[in-house]
């Protein structure tokens, strides 16, 4: 980790002399600095990508698109369209469950009051 940021301080360092020196205004040190973070920026995301691409597929999962992919072609072959989201909604699971708590306290009262009769 120290080479870099010895990198970093003797470039700034070159950099600062120039400018001491009347070689470079220090517009142009500026410009050179953000030019340099753009590139180590976008060079830092991509090392990233990587990385977690290949953690990613060591642990055996799949991108969404793949798995899109993957669900078209079953759906494909089962002779069906592929539905858009294969995970259940949670929001309709639970109004059924609801639906049922209620027909089956529904049903208990019913046949309570029928046994009483």
């Amino acid at each position: 980790m120290s080479k870099p940021a010895n990198d970093l301080f003797s470039t700034l360092r070159t950099y600062i002399s120039k400018v001491t020196e009347g070689e470079r205004t220090p517009a142009e040190v500026a410009a050179a600095v953000n030019s340099w973070a753009r590139e180590s920026a976008e060079a830092l995301k991509a090392k990233i990508h990587e990385e977690v691409e290949a953690s990613v597929s060591k642990m055996g999962f799949i991108k969404r698109d793949e798995f899109d992919r993957l669900a078209a072609q079953v759906a494909a072959i089962n002779g069906r369209t592929p539905a858009k989201s294969a995970a259940p909604k949670k929001a309709t699971a639970k109004k059924t469950a609801v639906k049922k708590s209620a027909v089956k306290k529904a049903v208990k009262k019913t046949t309570k009051k029928a046994a009483k009769k």
